[in-house]
C-alpha cells in the first residue's frame, strides 16, 4: 500500500489532498484536454476581511486569499450581473493548490465552451496553521463558517455584479472542502441555492487515531500552534479537528482538547467531534435542504469515503428530498478537474439563476 492509501486509510475521514510521498503540495491530477477556441476567464486574487475570524485564538490571519475567476463578457457587459459559486478547497491546501489540482482556468473555460452558462466562481483559502479550518464555528481557529456563508458573501456581492439572491449562488466543496458544502449547506441554506458535494470527507462521527503516548508528549511540549509544521500528519490532522470542533479558551497554547485522558474525558471530547458529523445532525435540517433547487453529490468508487457519501444520499432519499448521486470510476483526487468541467460547471449552469429572473 502506498503512504497516500495508507494515510487516507488512517485519516477515515478526514481525507487529504497529498501526493504519495509525504509531502503536502498539490497533488498532479489530469485534466480534459483543452477546448480549442475557449473564452478566456480573468483571474484575479484579491484579500478579504472577516470580522467572523478576527480575534481567534490561534492566530489565524482575518484578512483571506481568495481567488475571483470572472466569466469572459464580465468587462465587456458592465451592466449585467453574474451567478456566483463559491468553491471550497480540501484538506492541507489552500485555494491556490485546489486550482493546480482542479487546472483553473482551463476547466472553466472548457466548461463555457460546452455550453455552461458564464458565472463568477470563488475560491476562498481556508487553511489554517494545522492544515485545515473544517469551516467550522471555533473561538481558537474563528468562525469559519460564518466567514463564507456571511463575509465572503457579502464582500463579493458589493465589489462584483453579481446577482445578490440566493437563487443565483452556488456552493461546492472537494473533500474537508465538501464537508464544509455539506455543513454550510444544511445551515445556511438562505444563502445558497444549489449545492455540489464532490468526495466529502467528515460525514459521520468518527473515532480518534495516534493519540499514544508519545504523540500526546509531543503536543504537550509545543510552545505554540505554528510548531504542529513538525509533527506527522495524523498527529497534525487531529489538532485540526481539535481546533474546530472542540475548542478550549482555558488552555494555552493551542487552545483546544484531544480525546485523550480518562475515558470521561475522551468520551467527552469525541461526543463534540460526534456532534460535528453532518450524519448525525442532518436530520435536523430537513427543512432547509428542501429549499436548495437541485443537490449532487459525487465520490470515486476507490475513494474510501463513498460509504458514507452514498450514506448521505439515502438519507435525502428517505426524506424525498431530490438529490442525485454518482459514482465514478476513479480515486480521491484523480478525476476533479474532469468533474468540475463536465459535471459541477454545467449543474449550476442548469440550477442557478441567471439573467433578469435573477434579480430581487
Amino acid at each position: 500500500m502506498t503512504m497516500r492509501a495508507m494515510t487516507l486509510a488512517l485519516l477515515a475521514g478526514l481525507c487529504v489532498t497529498m501526493p504519495a510521498a509525504p509531502s503536502f503540495a498539490q497533488v498532479a491530477t489530469n485534466a480534459p484536454a483543452p477546448v480549442p477556441g475557449a473564452p478566456k476567464v480573468t483571474v484575479e486574487r484579491i484579500k478579504v476581511h472577516s470580522p467572523a475570524i478576527a480575534g481567534n485564538l490561534e492566530g489565524e490571519a482575518a484578512d483571506r486569499d481568495v481567488v475571483v475567476v470572472l466569466p469572459p463578457g464580465y468587462a465587456a457587459n458592465p451592466g449585467k450581473r453574474y451567478p456566483v459559486v463559491y468553491a471550497l478547497h480540501g484538506y492541507s491546501i489552500g485555494a491556490e493548490q485546489w486550482l493546480g489540482e482542479i487546472h483553473v482556468p482551463q476547466v472553466i473555460e472548457g466548461a463555457l465552451a460546452k455550453g455552461a452558462k458564464e458565472m463568477i466562481v470563488v475560491f476562498p483559502d481556508s487553511k489554517t496553521v494545522h492544515n485545515g479550518s473544517m469551516y467550522s464555528s471555533s473561538v481558537t481557529t474563528g468562525d469559519f463558517e460564518r466567514f463564507v456563508s456571511h463575509d465572503l458573501v457579502r464582500y463579493v456581492d458589493s465589489h462584483y455584479r453579481t446577482l445578490a439572491d440566493r437563487r443565483s449562488r452556488g456552493l461546492v466543496g472537494h473533500s474537508m472542502g465538501g464537508y464544509g458544502a455539506t455543513r454550510i449547506g444544511m445551515k445556511h441554506a438562505d444563502v445558497f441555492g444549489a449545492l455540489y458535494l464532490m468526495s466529502p470527507c467528515c460525514l459521520s462521527a468518527r473515532d480518534a487515531f495516534g493519540m499514544d503516548e508519545a504523540s500526546l508528549a509531543r503536543v504537550a511540549a509545543m510552545k505554540s500552534p505554528a510548531e504542529s509544521e513538525g509533527l506527522p500528519f495524523p498527529l497534525r490532522a487531529q489538532l485540526a479537528v481539535g481546533a474546530a470542533w472542540s475548542p478550549n479558551p482555558k488552555k494555552p497554547p493551542l487552545y483546544l482538547d484531544l480525546p485523550a485522558g480518562d475515558d470521561a474525558q475522551r468520551k467527552a471530547v469525541l461526543a463534540k467531534w460526534a456532534a460535528n458529523a453532518p450524519l448525525a445532525f442532518v436530520d435536523q435540517h430537513i427543512g432547509d435542504l428542501r429549499r436548495f433547487a437541485a443537490i449532487a453529490m459525487d465520490v470515486g468508487d476507490q475513494d474510501g469515503l463513498k460509504t458514507d457519501t452514498e450514506a448521505l444520499h439515502k438519507v435525502l432519499d428517505s426524506y424525498g428530498i431530490a438529490n442525485s448521486f454518482t459514482l465514478y470510476e476513479g480515486t480521491h483526487t484523480s478525476h476533479v478537474a474532469f468533474r468540475f468541467q463536465d459535471h459541477v460547471m454545467p449543474f449550476f449552469s442548469t440550477h442557478l439563476v441567471a439573467g433578469e429572473e435573477g434579480r430581487k
